[in-house]
């Protein structure tokens, strides 16, 4: 890597956010193109598994909500 084309210190919290947004946007292009760990790669089968199943795969938006306002209380 050569210099760097933005000084990230000079940046605000705002502009920082934007360029992280950017930069995740740009590897949406190419998705096969991110690594990915074994484990990750387990995890993820796992995951897909239990959505599969019969099990239920969320929590009801209720049961969210509920919870939220109960922790900004």
């Amino acid at each position: 890597m050569g210099t760097p084309l933005i000084d990230i210190e000079k940046l605000d919290t705002d502009q920082r956010l934007e360029l992280i947004e950017e930069l995740w946007e740009s590897l949406r292009v190419n998705p096969d193109g991110v690594p990915i760990s074994e484990e990750q790669k387990r995890e993820l089968d796992r995951r897909l598994d239990r959505l599969e199943s019969d099990e239920a795969p969320g929590i009801p938006w209720e049961a969210v909500r509920e919870r939220i306002q109960g922790r900004l209380k």
